[in-house]
């Protein structure tokens, strides 16, 4: 056992009661600055300087600004930013996580904590709360460890990932740059230099609404858009083709998918409906660029069999719209990380992440070299048996603070 390990085990209570805090805080996009304060708090007192930043207005006309149709505010709320390392050494390193979750939905005690045995359930337990307290836990036991570091270190704790990354948008406009950037997901600590992208898409589709008596001299676009959900899934049988054994992807049988989310139409039994609203998403790799994909899914519209689609629908991309990346997986920081998880017992596989997140902004935008690890389970994120084991968090602590003293000096 490393002093690092020592020190990430006698804290592990601490970044457990933090958690348990966090998840109390109903952070949905919008209202996460509860988070941001309880975090700077935490870091306060400590060898780390806190930064809060100001997220401007002016954000929301970048290409890559993400959900302007839901009209979230900036004004009071921010990103937090926790600087470490002397900077004697010319290397710098981003840690990043969100604090945003998506709502409870049929989940009642979402934000209500509860520890069973080795593992804390909750709203953001592992996406991403338990990952805060993950990169809290690490910067602590590197000072609890006296250790000083030698090159720059910048955690940044960011709103607006489950919305497309508006936080994260933020951090690179803001100048933030290092030699690499590793972002913190539930990733079962694997190690994940590429992902796939997301691409959220809304399809209007017009009909002709009349009394159900007149039923045939309507046009009801509900039976319209079963049409086109049979295009999409036809859709996503090419594009489960065309993307297997990609690189860094190969592991996966169906690494895309295309998702019918949510219709809307409708307002009588007794009536025709005259409109009908599709909204789903895609999900891609970086064979296909986030445009080659939007193009693909109006031709859909535009060369359906029914002339009464293509003349009667459209399609837009209001929301979500994060683009696949894939960086070098023997880039030395990759390494370094995957090198850290070996020491500590882990398999230390580096591979494409069939998952969307904030890391395509700091690769794509940022030009900085990504990595997305942390400790969890994506197959739990999103549910109402959210959780994480606060073994994994202690586990995945101390990889990170390995690989930032083998990265930083």
């Amino acid at each position: 056992m490393t002093i690092i390990s020592q020190s990430a085990d006698r804290l592990l209570p601490k970044a457990a009661s933090l958690l348990c805090d966090l998840i109390e805080l109903p952070t949905v996009s919008g209202s996460e600055e509860p988070a941001i304060e309880r975090l700077s708090q935490e870091f306060e007192g400590g060898i780390c300087k806190t930064e809060i930043h100001d997220i401007e207005e002016s954000i929301k006309s970048d290409p890559d600004y993400a959900g302007l149709d839901l009209g979230l505010e900036y004004d009071g709320r921010h990103n937090l930013y926790v600087r470490a390392g002397s900077g004697e050494v010319n290397r710098r390193l981003i840690l990043q996580t969100h604090v945003d979750v998506v709502p409870a939905g049929d989940w009642p005690d979402a934000f209500r904590p509860r520890v069973q045995g080795d593992a804390v359930f909750g709203r953001g337990a592992c996406d991403c709360k338990g990952q805060a307290a993950t990169l809290w836990l690490a910067l602590a036991a590197l000072e609890d460890a006296g250790i000083e570091l030698r090159g720059r270190v910048c955690a940044q704790f960011v709103i607006e990932e489950e919305i497309g990354g508006n936080g994260a948008l933020a951090t690179i406009l803001d100048g933030e740059r290092a030699d690499a950037a590793v972002i913190l997901e539930p990733t079962g600590m694997n190690v994940h230099p590429a992902c796939r992208g997301a691409c959220w898409f809304r399809i209007n589709i017009h009909g002709r609404s009349v009394h159900m008596g007149r039923k045939y001299e309507g046009v009801n676009a509900i039976e319209k858009a079963m049409s086109v959900i049979a295009d999409l899934q036809a859709f996503e049988t090419r594009l489960v083709e065309e993307s297997l054994n990609q690189p860094l992807f190969e592991r996966y049988d169906r690494p895309v998918q295309v998702n019918v989310g949510t219709i809307r139409a409708g307002d009588w039994p007794s009536m025709v409906p005259g409109e009908c609203e599709i909204e789903g998403g895609v999900g891609f790799l970086p064979n296909k660029p986030m445009r080659v994909i939007q193009d693909e899914l109006r031709q859909i519209l535009a060369e359906s069999e029914d002339p009464w689609i293509r003349e009667h629908s459209r399609i837009d991309f209001p929301k979500l719209r994060n683009d696949a990346y894939a960086g070098d997986p023997n880039h030395p920081a990759v390494q370094c990380l995957a090198s850290a998880c070996l020491a500590n017992g882990l398999p230390g596989d580096v591979f494409g992440w069939n998952v969307s997140c904030d890391a395509r902004l700091y690769a794509l935008r940022g030009g900085m070299p990504a990595i997305v690890f942390g400790p969890g389970d994506v197959k739990d994120a999103h549910s109402n048996h959210e959780q994480i084991n606060l073994s994994d968090i202690a586990k995945a602590a101390t990889v990170l603070a390995e690989f930032i003293v083998a990265w930083c000096g």
